[in-house]
């Protein structure tokens, strides 16, 4: 059975004291979080340093939001995954809409990235996801699957080591949310995608991502290929956060 999985994306959101009191109610809710999920949080670069030391003797993950695909060279405000190996992370995001919108990354950036976080051991959580026009033009599938694909490609035999994480674009930040059954009709594609590529789709853990709450959590991770979520804007309120990890565990 798969492990139920939380992370929470801050964004660029936070400062070092409200970090400290978040970071410290998650660490003191934990136990109460249930034994049958684990828990991330993915800050902005100039925190992991404080974050790893924080965290480093609970049983909370941390990760990057981003990574270069370059291991090192003239990239000014690149940040390399054998830095982000430095600082322990666990994770690095990769994909993000926002990414991909307002820095024009491509399918093929994207896997290029998720294989440089591979290579240093870090886990690529690989966003997917369709903007509003899409879904409406009935192209979800295509899309999700052609972002799926290249990152596929790219990994080959270590495919089934990333995290996706399905994020409707018209549902983030936005206040709609996909219903449990929507997500979970394209969560079954990417798992079906998965499996027809790796072999291995049954263990892969596949999120959700789009303006999850303390009070629909349950409901989308009930869904049979809905293995937690990408917590954004939620994740910044300990007490919300800290019910939506109860959800999943």
């Amino acid at each position: 059975m798969r492990r139920k999985l939380v992370v929470g994306n801050w964004k660029m959101h936070g400062s070092r004291p409200a970090n400290a009191e978040l970071l410290a109610a998650l660490l003191a809710a934990r136990p109460l979080m249930g034994p049958g999920g684990d828990v991330a949080v993915c800050v902005p670069f100039v925190y992991l340093g404080e974050t790893a030391a924080q965290l480093a003797a609970g049983d909370i993950r941390w990760g990057a939001q981003d990574v270069s695909p370059h291991a090192q060279g003239a990239y000014t405000g690149e940040i390399s995954a054998a830095m982000l190996q430095e600082c322990g992370c666990r994770y690095a995001i990769v994909g993000h809409s926002e990414r991909r919108a307002y820095h024009a990354e491509s399918d093929e950036l994207v896997a290029a990235k998720a294989q440089a976080a591979l290579g240093r051991g870090i886990t690529p959580i690989v966003c997917v996801g369709e903007t509003l026009q899409q879904r409406d033009a009935g192209e979800t599938e295509s899309v999700v699957k052609r972002q799926l694909s290249a990152v596929i490609h790219t990994l080959a035999h270590c495919a089934a080591e990333m995290v996706v994480a399905y994020e409707p674009v018209w549902a983030i930040g936005t206040g709609r949310t996909a219903t449990p059954e929507q997500a979970q009709a394209v969560h079954a594609v990417l798992r079906a995608q998965l499996q027809a590529a790796t072999g291995h789709a049954e263990r892969m853990c596949i999120l959700y991502g789009g303006s999850v709450k303390a009070d629909n959590a349950a409901a989308l991770f009930a869904m049979p290929d809905i293995d937690g979520g990408l917590i954004g804007g939620a994740s910044l309120k300990a007490a919300d956060f800290i019910a939506i990890c109860r959800a999943a565990g």
